[in-house]
């Protein structure tokens, strides 16, 4: 494993958000579903798509908070532009478990807050 500085965690800026629309993603070539994720004012409002499918339902997700990557470059998926990438880890199938607070964020630290 390669060990990179401080400076090289900094420049990935990852957020939370809440999914404030979700839809089923037919057309992705594994099970998907698109996101809208809401980052604040800041950032506003990104879309992603992630093959969640086997945890979650389009309707599960509604008001979910999820931690993302907002700093890359979007990335066409299909007939899809993915703006962030959602971050989750596998179980014990390697089916994706998002990744997010264990409870609502706190009034301080407004929607859009950046990991620390």
């Amino acid at each position: 494993m390669a060990e990179i500085t401080f400076d090289d965690f900094l420049k990935v800026d990852v957020r939370v958000g809440t999914v404030t629309h979700s839809e089923p993603f037919p057309e992705a070539r594994k099970p998907a579903i698109k996101m809208w994720i809401d980052f604040g004012a800041e950032i506003g409002e990104k879309k992603t798509s992630a093959q969640v499918t086997a945890h979650y339902t389009p309707e599960a997700l509604l008001g979910k908070q999820v931690m993302a990557v907002v700093n890359f470059p979007p990335r066409q998926i299909g007939k899809f532009m993915s703006e962030v990438l959602v971050l989750g880890l596998p179980d014990e199938s390697g089916e994706i478990v998002l990744i997010g607070p264990d409870g609502a964020v706190p009034a301080q630290v407004p929607t859009g807050g950046r990991m620390h």
